[in-house]
C-alpha cells in the first residue's frame, strides 16, 4: 500500500503544543470578560485547525501529561526540576483546552505515571503495525526517536506554533547527522537543559555525534571509552553514569496499556452546539468560525455528486488577486466595485517621507495598485472616487489622510479605520498595527516585502493592495463585535474626530526658535549653578544623573534612611526622593531635586525646538488610540507635559504665538469638568447646588466639611477637600491622602468621613460603580463607550484593587474625554460652515488653543463656548473659561 492510500494518524503533544502557544501569543490579549485567560487555548486551536486542512488525518489524538512527576522524578527526583513555576495565566487554560478538543470529537489522553512523550511512542508504533502513516506534533526534541520511514515527526522551528518543521529520516540526517533512533544517544552524552539531564562535561553536539559515527550507539562508545583521548576522554570515563542515567529516562516507552485503540481514533463530526458553547465561554469568534467552516469545507468536499458544496465555495482566498489595471479600465472597475460593495472598499496608502507615493484599492476578491504620479489626467477617476462620499475602509488612517492632503488631494467617505474599531472594542490591547488585527481576528499573518531580498519577487503579494485586502476583510470581524453604544461611539465621536485631528496637525503651532534657545541656555546655566552648589554640600564632584552614584552619596556618605528597595539598590526616583526630604531634609537633597527639575525642563525645551519646522512651526502627532479611557495623547513632541504652574513653564507657553496673518491666540478651557461630571453621575444635591449657584466648588465643600461660612474657609482647608474630592475619584484610600497632604493619616480618615456623611450620594455612587462594574464585566460613559477590567475577577489581589481604582475613575475620565471630542467635533463643523478663517490648533488635557482671524474673535468666541457648553447634557452646567493673547501663556485665563 503506497503512502497516499494509507490512513494518517495525527498524534499531538498538547502540553508541549499549548506551552508554545502560549509564550507565542501575547498574554493581555487573549482574555475573556471575567478574567480567564486564553491565550493558549486560541494559538493551540488555531494550529490544530491549519494541520487538519493540511494534512487531512483520518484518525487523531491528542496526549497531555497528568503532573510534572511520573516513574522518571520518582528514579531521579531532579528530573525536569529546574523548569520554573507555571505561570498562573496558563493554570486553567488545558482543562478548557481538552473541553474544547472533546466538543470537536477529538480524543485526549493521559496515562498516570507517564508523560505525553510516552503516550506518543506507543500511539506511533501501534499505528506503524496497523499500517497507518503517523504524523506526530511535539516540541521536545526526544520525539525525534520516533520518527522512521512511516513515522514523521512535525516539530515548531520557531517559539511559536504556526510553523512545524517536518522530520523524516533524511531530515534528521541532514540535521544532526545520525539516524533517528540515534538522537537519544546524543542527548544522553550532552544531555537536556530542558530536563536538568546533565551530560558529560565539554561534550557537544558535534563530538557526540563523531563519537556515534566511530562506534554506532552509546553502548558502542562507553565499550570504547578507554580509547578516546584528552580531557573529554577522561570526562566520559568519570562521568559515564551520568549518560547512562540520561539514557535510561529520555527512553520513550512504547508498549503503554491506553484506553483507546488506534482504530477508536477515527475523525468523526464536531459536536456542534458544544462547540458554539464552550466557545461562547471563550469569546471565540472568528476561531468558532473557522472550525464551523473548515466542518462544512471538508463534509463538501467528501459530499457526493449533487449535494451541496456552498460551504466549500465560500472559503475567503488566502491571497489576494493583485492585478494593475489599464487606465482606460479604472473608472469602470471603480463604477462596478463601488455598486456591488455599498459598504465601502478598502484603501491603503503607501506613504515615504510623510508624502504618498501610491495606493491599493480592494474589493472582497480584487486589489488594485496605483502607483502615485502627480498630474496624469488618466488618474482622473481614482481622484473623483477618493473626493466621492463612496465609503472608504482604511487602518490607522491618520498619517495616510495626511499624506492624502500633502499630496493635495481631496479626500471624503472614510467610514472606518479599523485600527480605531479594535481599540474601542479591546481599550487595553495590544494590538497596535493592521499585522496585529489580522492575526488577532484573521488568524493569517500578513504577508509582507522581504526587506533581506534583494530583487523583490514581484509576483508575491505586499504592500498598499494587500493591505487595503486585508483591512476590508479585517474591519467587519471588529464592528460586529461592539455593542450598540460602542458603535455609536466609533460613528459619532471616533471617526469624526479622527477627521478634526488630521487638520490640526496639518496645521500646527508657530513657536519661536530664539525664546525656546534663549530659555535653553539659561535652564544650562541654571542647572550648573544648582550643581555646584550641591557638589560643595559633598565635598566632590558626582554625576546628579547616575542612581548608583546617588546611592553612595546618600545612603553611605550621607547615612539618609533607605528608600525603598530596588533591583539594583534603593530607589533614588523623584517619589522617593521627595518623601525623604520631606521627612529627613538635607541641602545636598533638595539641591539634587532642583537640579532634576531643571534639567527635565531643558529637555523640553530641546526637545520642542527641535520640532519646529521650516516654517517655524510644531506639528504634534495626535495618539487617537493610546489611552484605555480615550483621552486624547500627544507625541512627537508631547505638548501635554508642559508644566503649567512654574514661571519657566509659562515661559515655554509663552514661546507658543499667533501665527503670521492671524491677529491673536484664544485658549478655551473647561472648569473642573471631572468633579461636574461626578456630580451629574453621583446626582448628589450638594455638588449640584454648588456648581448650579456658580460657587467656588472647593470653597462651598469646605464650608460644609468643616461647618464655617464660605468667607471662613482658609486656603489649607480648599486644598485639603480640592486633594480629597479629586482623589476620590481616583479611588484615593485615607493613607495615600494623608501622604498626598503631609497630615496623619487619622486625620486623613476623618476628613473622608467628615465628607462622605455630607455628601453620601458620591460615596454611594463610587461604590456602585466598582460593584456594577464586577457585575457587567467594564465601565461604561455617558456616551457608551466601553472599558472591559477583566482583573476585577483576577485571584491576585494586587491586580483586583488596581483594577477597582481604575474602574473606580474611568466613567468620568471618559465621559470627559468624550466631551472634549464631542466638542472639537462640533468647533470645526461650524467654523467651517460659518466660513471663517479662524482654526483650532491644539488639544491639551481640557484646553482647546485656537489661531484667530482679523475681525473674527466674537464669532469664534460663540462658536467656542457653543460648542465646549453644549457637548454634554448634564445636571450642571459646563463652565468654559475663555482667554485671549499673543502667545499661549498669555492667552491663559
Amino acid at each position: 500500500m503506497s503512502d497516499s492510500e494509507k490512513p494518517t494518524l495525527l498524534i499531538i503533544d498538547g502540553h508541549s503544543l499549548a506551552f508554545r502557544a502560549f509564550y507565542a501569543l501575547p498574554v493581555d490579549s487573549f482574555q475573556t470578560r471575567d478574567g480567564q485567560h486564553t491565550n493558549a487555548i486560541h494559538g493551540f486551536i488555531s494550529m490544530l485547525l491549519n494541520l487538519l486542512k493540511n494534512e487531512k488525518p483520518t484518525h487523531i489524538a491528542v496526549a497531555f501529561d497528568i503532573s510534572r512527576f511520573s516513574f522518571r522524578t520518582r528514579e531521579y527526583p531532579e528530573y525536569k526540576g529546574t523548569r520554573g513555576e507555571t505561570p498562573s495565566e496558563f493554570i486553567g487554560q488545558i482543562p478548557l483546552l481538552q473541553e474544547a478538543l472533546a466538543a470537536m470529537n477529538i480524543v485526549t489522553i493521559t496515562k498516570e505515571d507517564f508523560e505525553a512523550d510516552d503516550i506518543l511512542a506507543t500511539l506511533s508504533v501501534r499505528g506503524t503495525e496497523a499500517g497507518y502513516r503517523v504524523l506526530v506534533v511535539s516540541g521536545d526534541r526526544d520525539s525525534i526517536q520516533l520518527v522512521n520511514d512511516n513515522v514523521t515527526l512535525l516539530y515548531p522551528n520557531t517559539q511559536g506554533v504556526s510553523q512545524l518543521k517536518r522530520y523524516d529520516p533524511a531530515a534528521v540526517e541532514e540535521r544532526y547527522g545520525i539516524r533517528p533512533e540515534q538522537y537519544p544517544d546524543v542527548a544522553a552524552l550532552v544531555g537536556e537543559t530542558s530536563d536538568n539531564l546533565i551530560g558529560i562535561s565539554k561534550v557537544g553536539e558535534k563530538t557526540a555525534v563523531k563519537w556515534l559515527g566511530l562506534y554506532g550507539s552509546l553502548d558502542g562508545i562507553l565499550e570504547h571509552a578507554d580509547e578516546i583521548k584528552g580531557v573529554v576522554g577522561n570526562n566520559l570515563r568519570e562521568q559515564k553514569e551520568n549518560a547512562i542515567r540520561n539514557r535510561r529516562l529520555n527512553r520513550l516507552v512504547t508498549d503503554l496499556e491506553l484506553p483507546v485503540a488506534v482504530p477508536e481514533l477515527e475523525r468523526g463530526p464536531i459536536d456542534e452546539q458544544a462547540v458554539r458553547d464552550i466557545f461562547a465561554r471563550l469569546e471565540f469568534r472568528s476561531l468558532l468560525d473557522r472550525v464551523l467552516k473548515q466542518e462544512l469545507t471538508e463534509g463538501a468536499e467528501s459530499a457526493a455528486p449533487g449535494e451541496s458544496a456552498d460551504a466549500a465555495a465560500a472559503e475567503i482566498p488566502q491571497t489576494p488577486t493583485a492585478q494593475t489595471l489599464l487606465d482606460e479600465e479604472l473608472r469602470g472597475w471603480l463604477n462596478r466595485v463601488t455598486a456591488t460593495h455599498p459598504a465601502g472598499l478598502g484603501l491603503s496608502v503607501e506613504v515615504l517621507d510623510g508624502k504618498a507615493i501610491g495606493f491599493g484599492i480592494a474589493s472582497d476578491t480584487e486589489t488594485v495598485s496605483l502607483p502615485w504620479i502627480p498630474g496624469r489626467s488618466d488618474y482622473a477617476p481614482f481622484e473623483e472616487w477618493l473626493a466621492s462620499d463612496a465609503p472608504k475602509i482604511m487602518c490607522n488612517a491618520k498619517g495616510q489622510l495626511k499624506a492624502i492632503r500633502r499630496a493635495e488631494l481631496a479626500f471624503s467617505g472614510l467610514a472606518t479605520d479599523a485600527l480605531v474599531a479594535g481599540w474601542l472594542l479591546r481599550p487595553g490591547g495590544q494590538e497596535k498595527t493592521l499585522v496585529d488585527l489580522v492575526a488577532r481576528y484573521l488568524e493569517e499573518t500578513l504577508p509582507q516585502p522581504d526587506v533581506n531580498q534583494l530583487v523583490p519577487d514581484d509576483s508575491a503579494p505586499s504592500g498598499a493592495p494587500v493591505d487595503a485586502w486585508y483591512t476590508l476583510w479585517v474591519t467587519p470581524r471588529i464592528v460586529e463585535q461592539l455593542d450598540e453604544g460602542s458603535r455609536s461611539v466609533l460613528n459619532d465621536i471616533e471617526m469624526p474626530t479622527l477627521s478634526v485631528l488630521v487638520e490640526m496637525e496639518l496645521r500646527g503651532v508657530a513657536v519661536s526658535h530664539d525664546e525656546l534657545a534663549a530659555l535653553s541656555t539659561e535652564l544650562g546655566e541654571t542647572a550648573a549653578g544648582i550643581a555646584a552648589q550641591a557638589f560643595a554640600e559633598i565635598g566632590r564632584e558626582v554625576n546628579l544623573g547616575s542612581p548608583k552614584q546617588l546611592q553612595e552619596v546618600l545612603f553611605d556618605q550621607l547615612g539618609m534612611p533607605k528608600t525603598r528597595a530596588t533591583k539594583t539598590g534603593f530607589s533614588t526616583d523623584a517619589g522617593a526622593l521627595a518623601d525623604l526630604q520631606q521627612s529627613n531634609p538635607h541641602p545636598f537633597l533638595g539641591l539634587l531635586l532642583e537640579h532634576r527639575d531643571a534639567t527635565k525642563l531643558r529637555q523640553i525645551v530641546e526637545t520642542l525646538d527641535k520640532a519646529i519646522d521650516t516654517t517655524g512651526r510644531i506639528h504634534t502627532n495626535y495618539v487617537q488610540v493610546g489611552t484605555a479611557t480615550g483621552r486624547i495623547a500627544s507625541t512627537d513632541p508631547n505638548l501635554q507635559n508642559i508644566p503649567v504652574r512654574t514661571e519657566d513653564g509659562r515661559r515655554i507657553r509663552a514661546a507658543f504665538h499667533v501665527g503670521d496673518g492671524y491677529e491673536t491666540l484664544l485658549t478655551a478651557d473647561y472648569s473642573q469638568i471631572e468633579m461636574r461630571i461626578m456630580a451629574h453621575l453621583s446626582e448628589d444635591a450638594g455638588l449640584i447646588e454648588a456648581f448650579n449657584a456658580g460657587e467656588d466648588l472647593h470653597r462651598f465643600v469646605g464650608s460644609r466639611i468643616f461647618g464655617v461660612d464660605p468667607a471662613e474657609v482658609t486656603p489649607s482647608m480648599r486644598n485639603k477637600v480640592k486633594a480629597m474630592s479629586y482623589g476620590l475619584a481616583y479611588g484615593l484610600s485615607a493613607f495615600g491622602l494623608s501622604k498626598q497632604l503631609r497630615i496623619d493619616t487619622g486625620e486623613a480618615k476623618q476628613l473622608m468621613t467628615d465628607y462622605f456623611s455630607r455628601f453620601g450620594a458620591v460615596r454611594d455612587y463610587l461604590r456602585h460603580v466598582v460593584e456594577q462594574a464586577k457585575v457587567d464585566g467594564y465601565t461604561t460613559t455617558l456616551f457608551g463607550r466601553r472599558r472591559p477590567f477583566p482583573d476585577l475577577a483576577s485571584p491576585n489581589r494586587v491586580h483586583r484593587e488596581a483594577a477597582e481604582r481604575q474602574a473606580l475613575n474611568s466613567p468620568i475620565q471618559g465621559s470627559a474625554a468624550d466631551i472634549m471630542k464631542r466638542a472639537m467635533i462640533t468647533i470645526e463643523n461650524d467654523i467651517a460652515a460659518q466660513d471663517l478663517r479662524s482654526r483650532m490648533l491644539l488639544q491639551v488635557h481640557d484646553e482647546l488653543i485656537f489661531e484667530v482671524a482679523p475681525g473674527e474673535a466674537d464669532a469664534l468666541e460663540a462658536i467656542v463656548r457653543g460648542g465646549m457648553g453644549g457637548a454634554a447634557d448634564l445636571l450642571v452646567p459646563l463652565d468654559v473659561q475663555l482667554g485671549h493673547g499673543t502667545n499661549w501663556d498669555s492667552a491663559a485665563h
